[in-house]
């Protein structure tokens, strides 16, 4: 059974002097998520934002916040962004922290847990955590920065990952996220991925609902073709 789409627009693409009127525009386009990067500079080579990010947009918006840690040490802070309003906190399986003890603190907190691998990291390493988590996140670029292209090799892992997942009859979500549009969204659907972070596709539309409307239609394209 294919499970939904859920495409989660990704704020790091977003105008941040009118966040109030980007976030409006999430709600407006028929997207399901908000997608959060948040980047430490340690982790990734970059810096984005904090838990007053989560915070705000908590107050902006009624969508679910989708929240991707690409931190060092994820389990310092997944409590705070629980608490600043998150409803699902991703944690990436090569961070330093112990990844298990991590995911059940954030599902005792009552938040849905996911786990992250990089694009060179072995989908094994992850399966063995599939059963503690409600979605994983395959990264389709190098994380750190927006703009990139997809790299179409993960899609392996995605296909490896749902075998698993309904090998063994799990409720586990499989997301994407970098390089995401129409071209992409279909190939990594057709893999087995249900959840499609986008941000500079769906952020640069001058009218966003028709770039959601167009991940959609290419994906229902490549459903009907079987």
């Amino acid at each position: 059974m294919q499970r939904p789409l859920i495409i989660a627009p990704s704020v790091l693409a977003a105008d941040y002097s009118c966040l109030g009127a980007e976030v409006k525009r999430v709600e407006s386009s028929g997207a399901d998520w908000v997608h959060v990067d948040v980047m430490d500079g340690h982790f990734v080579p970059n810096i984005s934002f904090g838990m007053e990010m989560v915070w705000m947009l908590r107050r902006q918006t009624g969508l679910p916040l989708d929240v991707h840690l690409m931190i060092e040490q994820p389990d310092r802070y997944a409590r705070n962004f629980i608490e600043a309003g998150a409803d699902i906190v991703t944690v990436h399986l090569e961070a330093q922290h112990n990844v298990l003890k991590t995911l059940r603190m954030i599902r005792d907190m009552g938040c849905k847990a996911g786990l992250a691998i990089n694009p060179l990291t072995l989908v094994e390493n992850a399966l063995p955590l599939l059963s503690h988590i409600d979605l994983l996140l395959c990264m389709t670029v190098n994380p750190g920065f927006g703009g990139q292209t997809f790299i179409i090799e993960v899609l392996d892992k995605v296909r490896a990952a749902r075998k698993y997942i309904r090998d063994h009859n799990l409720d586990v979500e499989i997301e994407v996220d970098g390089g995401i549009h129409a071209d992409t969204a279909g190939p990594s659907v057709a893999a087995g991925a249900n959840v499609l972070v986008a941000g500079s596709f769906l952020f640069k539309q001058p009218d966003m609902k028709t770039g959601v409307d167009r991940l959609r239609q290419r994906v229902a394209e490549v459903s009907s073709a079987g």
